[in-house]
């Protein structure tokens, strides 16, 4: 059995699950009944909770607040209209019960019908203690509707009756990047600060504006002093390393990155941003260690995958450079980027077939590069697969137009298969596009720029 905070509250649980086991009526007040839903709610079993409710019921049929609680029930179960029955009732039975607007509110939330959840909101606001809360549910339905001047208005109030309420900062400020308004979300912060020097999470904020507007030194400024009010506050250290990292300040960022998996779980990203810093470092021990790390913590994580591919590619070792890019095919067979790197992979292993089907699969599924093309066909023409790699660029031809690289290609091609008139036309026009290119070309299709025809349609052009 679970447990509840405080030993009365438990009582009344086990009390309850006693009372379902053993199939029998126990008594409860009204708000034993309150907590045990609650708690089945927050624990997710919405069947014990419904149970709870209607056996409160059945022991408190006059109470408002457990009838509230039924509709919230509701709701969650998207039954509207039995929620708006149950709602409507109870607003004739007490009018002035601020709990009923919201929970009116929320059911013309879930309809999207957000301004007339705003109107009811309103009603809520001369009736209820806690303005708080109604002023953020508010700024919350402005939100759904995008309407951040308004919604902001509401998130401000809910900080003026209480300045350490950092979800309602949060909000201030999210209204204000929606809106594009960074240089007003300074001047905020600031006086906020001004008002608030111990905020931690408003200096957070405020240098995450400074780092919008690249604005390093005044970004680490306040990340240190969000750091100095706690020392403890994994965001401000995280948002320290990037700003260093941007400064190329790699060794400070990793400290600070360090510092974040100290304090809290590792994260795959941490890891990731860890092993970036190492690379641009030229530490490749360390960088790969901390590659292997982020996809420890995250197997899913095809990105830490692709990674580790391009590091082992970049010393050389292409043959688990192979063994990573597969694991990520493995999470996503379809992407082309994937794919494209998998070819890529097998072309250095000398892997010529893999790498062609590689590629032929990612044009299959929309691939548009040019280059992805132009390799497929490198390949095709180096296996001696000559009309397959032809089909290739007369698609690309189709596809991106008669360019120089096409041109050349198709003239190289044409020769290949002693089609010699179309290869003299398509190397003419490659020449009158760009000259100097034939020189890469000729490392591409060496027997043919050996040819008599073609050495002296080049010196035409030279």
């Amino acid at each position: 059995m679970q447990q509840f905070p405080d030993d009365r509250s438990n009582l009344a649980l086990s009390k309850f699950e006693s009372m379902l086991k053993l199939n029998k009526v126990f008594f409860f007040d009204s708000d034993e009944f309150e907590n045990i839903v609650y708690f089945y709610l927050d624990s997710g079993k919405i069947n014990l909770a419904n149970k709870a409710v209607e056996l409160g019921l059945s022991q408190h049929p006059t109470s408002i607040r457990l009838k509230l609680i039924k509709v919230e029930l509701l709701i969650f179960e998207n039954k509207l209209k039995e929620a708006d029955r149950l709602i409507n009732t109870l607003e004739k039975l007490d009018p002035n019960f601020d709990e009923i607007y919201i929970q009116k509110a929320a059911i013309l939330s879930k309809k999207n019908l957000h301004k007339e959840a705003v109107n009811v909101l309103k009603m809520a606001l001369d009736l209820t203690d806690d303005l708080a809360d109604i002023h953020s549910l508010i700024g919350m339905e402005y939100l759904f509707i995008e309407k951040f001047d308004l919604a902001m208005k509401h998130f401000k109030a809910c900080l003026y009756i209480d300045n350490e309420d950092y979800t309602a900062l949060y909000n201030v400020i999210y209204c204000l990047d929606m809106n594009e308004n960074n240089k007003e979300a300074i001047v905020f912060l600031n006086d906020f600060i001004d008002e608030n020097p111990y905020s931690e999470v408003a200096w957070h904020q405020l240098g995450r504006q400074y780092f919008y507007f690249k604005n390093y030194n005044e970004a680490i400024r306040a990340f240190d002093y969000a750091i100095l009010i706690d020392a403890h506050f994994v965001g401000a250290y995280f948002e320290k390393a990037k700003v260093l990292e941007e400064q190329k300040k790699y060794e400070e960022a990793i400290s600070n990155y360090l510092i974040t998996l100290e304090l809290d779980d590792p994260t795959a990203f941490t890891c990731l941003q860890i092993a970036s810093c190492y690379e641009k470092l030229a530490n490749m021990k360390k960088a790969i260690h901390y590659y292997h790390k982020a996809i420890q913590e995250d197997p899913m994580l095809e990105i830490g995958w692709v990674m580790l591919t391009r590091t082992y590619i970049s010393i050389g070792n292409n043959q688990k450079a192979l063994y990573f890019i597969q694991k990520a095919l493995e999470i996503d067979p379809a992407c082309k980027d994937y794919l494209n790197l998998f070819a890529e992979v097998n072309i250095k292993l000398n892997l010529f077939e893999e790498a062609a089907k590689a590629f032929q699969e990612s044009i299959l599924l929309g691939e548009e590069n040019l280059e992805v093309f132009l390799a497929l066909a490198d390949v095709l023409h180096f296996i001696g697969e000559y009309q397959d790699a032809l089909a290739i660029v007369n698609e690309a031809k189709e596809k991106f137009g008669s360019l120089t690289e096409i041109c050349y290609r198709l003239s190289g091609i044409y020769f290949l298969l002693r089609n010699d008139n179309e290869g003299l036309f398509y190397l003419e026009n490659a020449l009158k596009l760009d000259f100097a290119y034939f020189e890469t070309m000729k490392v591409i299709f060496p027997n043919v720029f050996e040819k008599e025809i073609v050495k002296c349609l080049i010196a035409k052009f030279s």
